[in-house]
């Protein structure tokens, strides 16, 4: 078989594959794990170390996740709440999934860090 046949074979196949619904790389979406701390990355750049903010932005550290989610949820609807600052395009480019995981994370964090002395 020439260069040429095998890629028309090739070619067909993928077509046929398309054709019937199928893909030849896994989508992005058909992922089922990520990295939550990864995600929460982008958080504490404004809610501090693990989320707890040490300025005038609210810690989100020890939250109830149920507070969590609801806030996320309503900074990504079309009626954000007022005084929303910058939430509402941040949360914007998170799935919902991924929104859930993070209230889930955060709710999860202590509210103090653990001291590594002894002592204190």
């Amino acid at each position: 078989m020439s260069m040429r046949t095998d890629y028309r074979v090739l070619r067909a196949a993928a077509a046929a594959a398309i054709a019937a619904g199928f893909t030849l790389l896994p989508a992005a979406s058909a992922q089922s794990t990520f990295d939550v701390t990864v995600l929460a990355g982008a958080c504490v750049n404004c809610h501090g170390t693990d989320g707890r903010s040490l300025g005038g932005i609210p810690s989100i550290a020890g939250r109830p996740e149920s507070i969590l989610a609801s806030q996320l949820r309503a900074f990504k609807s079309d009626n954000p709440p007022t005084n929303t600052t910058i939430m509402n395009r941040l949360v914007k480019g998170f799935s919902d999934d991924e929104l859930a995981a993070l209230a889930r994370h955060f709710s999860q964090t202590k509210t103090q860090p653990l001291s590594s002395k002894k002592g204190l």
